[in-house]
C-alpha cells in the first residue's frame, strides 16, 4: 500500500472499523439510523460508545469531547477525560452510551438571539451518527447538534439535517413519479474549496488589525500587486509547499478528502479542493480544514488568514460550494448526459435549481452575509451581490427551444485543434466557463461562488437545499395530477423556462451593464448584511421554512437577531482597533518622522542650501496629521454614539455612521505611509506582508 493509503482515515472511527469492530447485530442497527434516519437504541449507543472508546484509547485519546458548531461559524468544544475513579485508589477508562448521545454545555454564552437568556444557561449536545467520530491530538471528537432546554436549535448542523431530509422526501417522491423504484435516497453532495491567503508569522504579530480583526484596517497599495497574473498556479513557493505536505497528511488522518492545491490570482493566496461528500459531512470536514490550516501555518512560522477582504485593492477569499444531488445507489441527478435535450429527468432537476434560485435569490445572499463578505461580493472579483446562474450555450438552447414549445436539439461533440501534431485530440465540454458567475453550473453540479473563505457552509446549503426541496414538491404535485407524465414534465421544463429564466445569464456579470440589465429583469441587488438579513423574517420566508420544518419561527428569528449583532460586533472591533492603532502607533510614527524631517532642514539651512523638499514634507505631513488627529475623533465619537433601538438600527449605525469614519481615517492614514519614511513607519506594510514569505 502507498504511504497516503495507509494513513488515509487512520484516525477515524469510519465504517471500515466500526463493521470490524462492532458485533454485526450492532453494526447493522447503527447503519440503519445512519442511512435512513431509523431511531437510536440506547443498548446500541451502550455497544458503540465501550468499543469507540477502546479503538480511541488505542490511538492515544485520553479525553473525549462533543463537537459542535453554535451560531458563531466556528466550532466548540469542551474535553472530558475517560477515566473514572476505582476503589483501589487507581482509575480505569470509561466512557458510557449516554456520555456518546448527551453532552451538556452552557447554552447561554453562544449566539442564541434572544432563544436563551443568561439565566437559562441549560444546552444540550446529542451525537450525529452520520458524521464519523475521530482522534485529533489526545481527544476522542463526537460530532454533535447543539439545542437549547427547550429544543430549539442554536447551531449550523441540525437545520443542515433538516435541509438534506426535506431535499430526500422530495427527490424521492419525485423519482418514483418518473418511474425510478430502485433508488432509495437521494443526498446533497457538496465539495467547498477553500480559498486562504499565507504570511508571515512575525509579521502577522506586528499588526493589531490582523490580530484582532483578521485584516488589514490600514495599508497602501504596493507598487506590484496582481496586475501580472504571475502567481495564479505559479510554482509553489519551498516553505509554503511544506506547509500544504502536513496540512495534506493532517487532514488525510482525519479522512478529510483533500484533493487539489495551487497559488491562487493573489500574491500570497492559496487554495485547497476537496473530493465531494455528503452535505453534512463535508461541512464538517471544512471546519477540520480550517483549523488545521490555521494550526498547521502556526507550526511553520506562518499566520493563515481566512478573512474574506484581509488586504484593501487584491483579491478577497471565497469558499466555492460546489452543490449536487446523488442517489444511494450512484446516481447524479444533475449529470447531463452524451444527450441532455432528451435526458428529461436531469433536466427537471435543473429546472428545479433555476426555479429555487429565482425565487429565493434574497435569502441566498443572506446566506453568505457577513461584514467581511460584504466587502469582497462585487468588488470586481468575486461574484456580484446579484444572484444569476451561468448555464452555458447548450442548456441555455436546450430550455429556449421547450420554452418556445420547439424541438430541443443538442450539440455535436467537438474537439479543439492545437496546431501541433503531437498533442492529443482534446475533447471540447459542451459550456465554457464562467467565473464572474454567483451560481454556475459546471458540468453536473452547481459551484455557488459567493460564500466568504471564513463561512461555514452550512447556511448556503441549508438555504439552496431547502428551496430546492420546495420546487420538487410543487413539480411532484403537478406530476401526481396528471395521467401522462411525461408530457407535464416537458410542460413543467418549458414553464420553467419562460418563467424563471430571468436568472440565467451567461455574460460577464462583473460588468456595470449588468446591474442596469439585472434590475430591468427584476432580479435583487442586496448590497450588505444590513439588507439583507430583514428578508429572513418576512411572513413569505417563514412560511417557506416552517413549511419543510427546517427552522422554527423562533429559530428564524434569533437567526436574523445574530446576523445583525455579529455585524455590528464585528465592525465595533474594527473600529476600536483603527483608532487604537492610529492613536498608539500611526500619530507617534507621524511626529517622531516630523521632527526628523525638521531637524533635517536646519541642517541643510545651516548649509546654504534651499529647503525646498524639506519644506514641502513638513507641509504635507502637517496637513495629514491634522487630518489624522480630527479624523481619529470622529471614529471615537462615531464609537460612542451607538443609539439604543432594536438590532436592525444599530445595525445601519454601524454600516451608516462608523463605516464612513473608518473609511476616512484609513484614507488619511494610508497618505501618510506613503511618505513617511520606511524605517519609522510602525507596522508591516502591504509589501511586506505580501511578498516575504
Amino acid at each position: 500500500m502507498s504511504f497516503v493509503s495507509d494513513i488515509f482515515g487512520s484516525a477515524v472511527f469510519h465504517d471500515g472499523v466500526m463493521k470490524e469492530r462492532l458485533p454485526k447485530e450492532i453494526y447493522r442497527s447503527l447503519r440503519e439510523t445512519r442511512d435512513s434516519g431509523k431511531p437510536l437504541d440506547p443498548s446500541v449507543a451502550t455497544v458503540v460508545a465501550s468499543v469507540m472508546k477502546d479503538w480511541a484509547v488505542e490511538k492515544g485519546a485520553t479525553h473525549f469531547t462533543h463537537w459542535f458548531q453554535p451560531m458563531t461559524g466556528i466550532t466548540a468544544e469542551k474535553h472530558n477525560s475517560f477515566i473514572t475513579p476505582a476503589p483501589d485508589g487507581r482509575v480505569i477508562m470509561e466512557f458510557s452510551g449516554k456520555e456518546l448521545v448527551v453532552g451538556e454545555s452552557d447554552a447561554s454564552s453562544f449566539p442564541s438571539g434572544g432563544l436563551r437568556a443568561t439565566f437559562e444557561a441549560r444546552g444540550y449536545t446529542a451525537w450525529d451518527p452520520t458524521s464519523s467520530a475521530f482522534v485529533k491530538d489526545t481527544t476522542l471528537y463526537i460530532p454533535t447538534a447543539f439545542c437549547s432546554y427547550s429544543g430549539e436549535a442554536l447551531d449550523k448542523k441540525t437545520p443542515l439535517l433538516r435541509s438534506m431530509e426535506a431535499v430526500n422526501r422530495q427527490a424521492v417522491r419525485l423519482l418514483r413519479l418518473l418511474g425510478n423504484t430502485a433508488s432509495k435516497r437521494v443526498d446533497v453532495t457538496v465539495g467547498p474549496e477553500q480559498e486562504y491567503f499565507l504570511i508571515d508569522r512575525s509579521l502577522w504579530e506586528k499588526r493589531r488589525d490582523l490580530m484582532y480583526a483578521g485584516r488589514t484596517l490600514f495599508g497602501s497599495k504596493p507598487p506590484k500587486g496582481q496586475e501580472m497574473d504571475d502567481h495564479y498556479y505559479g510554482a509553489i513557493k519551498q516553505r509554503v509547499n511544506d506547509f500544504m505536505k502536513e496540512v495534506d497528511e493532517q487532514l488525510w488522518r482525519l479522512g478529510v478528502f483533500a484533493k487539489t492545491k495551487h497559488n491562487e490570482v493573489a500574491p500570497a493566496q492559496h487554495e485547497l479542493a476537496p473530493i465531494f461528500e455528503t452535505a453534512n459531512i463535508a461541512t464538517d470536514h471544512n471546519q477540520v480544514t480550517m483549523e488545521t490550516l490555521k494550526k498547521v501555518a502556526e507550526k511553520h512560522g506562518l499566520a493563515c488568514l481566512l478573512h474574506e477582504k484581509p488586504f484593501k485593492g487584491i483579491n478577497g477569499s471565497g469558499k466555492h460550494n460546489n452543490w449536487s444531488l446523488c442517489t444511494d445507489d450512484g446516481l447524479n441527478l444533475l449529470e447531463p448526459g452524451d444527450s441532455p435535450q432528451e435526458n428529461e429527468q436531469f433536466l427537471l432537476f435543473l429546472c428545479a435549481v433555476i426555479r429555487a434560485v429565482d425565487e429565493h435569490a434574497d435569502l441566498l445572499r443572506l446566506s453568505v452575509a457577513t461584514a467581511g463578505n460584504d466587502h469582497r461580493l462585487g468588488a470586481h472579483e468575486a461574484p456580484p451581490a446579484i444572484v444569476s446562474i451561468f448555464l452555458g450555450d447548450q442548456l441555455s438552447e436546450i430550455l429556449k427551444s421547450f420554452s418556445l414549445g420547439e424541438v430541443a436539439r443538442g450539440g455535436e461533440a467537438t474537439f479543439m485543434e492545437t496546431g501541433v501534431k503531437s498533442l492529443p485530440r482534446l475533447h471540447r465540454d459542451a459550456t465554457d466557463r464562467n467565473r464572474t458567475s454567483p451560481l454556475a453550473f459546471t458540468g453536473n453540479k452547481f459551484e455557488f461562488r459567493m460564500a466568504g473563505s471564513s463561512l461555514s457552509v452550512s447556511e448556503p446549503n441549508v438555504v439552496l437545499s431547502t428551496a430546492v426541496a420546495d420546487v420538487l414538491s410543487r413539480f411532484a404535485e403537478r406530476l401526481e395530477s396528471v395521467s401522462d407524465v411525461r408530457r407535464e414534465v416537458r410542460r413543467i421544463i418549458g414553464d420553467t423556462a419562460r418563467s424563471n429564466g430571468r436568472v440565467i445569464f451567461d455574460g460577464n456579470s462583473y460588468g456595470d451593464d449588468w446591474k442596469a440589465e439585472a434590475e430591468r429583469r427584476g432580479l435583487p441587488d442586496i448590497t450588505d448584511t444590513v439588507e439583507a438579513a430583514p428578508r429572513f423574517i418576512t411572513p413569505e420566508n417563514i412560511s417557506f421554512f416552517l413549511r419543510h420544518k427546517v427552522y422554527t419561527e423562533a429559530e428564524i428569528r434569533s437567526r436574523y437577531e445574530v446576523y445583525l449583532e455579529s455585524y455590528g460586533k464585528t465592525i465595533n472591533i474594527e473600529g476600536e482597533t483603527m483608532v487604537e492603532m492610529a492613536r498608539r502607533e500611526i500619530a507617534p510614527a507621524c511626529v517622531r518622522f516630523k521632527r526628523e524631517v525638521c531637524e533635517a532642514k536646519l541642517a541643510v539651512k545651516a548649509c546654504g542650501a534651499d529647503c525646498h523638499l524639506e519644506d514641502a514634507l513638513i507641509e504635507r505631513l502637517g496637513a495629514l496629521t491634522a487630518a489624522l488627529d480630527e479624523n481619529i475623533r470622529d471614529l471615537a465619537e462615531a464609537l460612542t454614539e451607538l443609539p439604543d433601538g432594536a438590532s436592525f438600527e444599530r445595525a445601519a449605525y454601524y454600516r451608516d455612521k462608523v463605516l464612513p469614519a473608518m473609511e476616512e481615517l484609513r484614507g488619511t492614514a494610508d497618505g501618510l505611509e506613503e511618505i513617511v519614511a520606511s524605517d519609522v513607519w510602525p507596522f508591516p506594510t502591504y509589501g511586506d506582508l505580501l511578498y516575504r514569505i
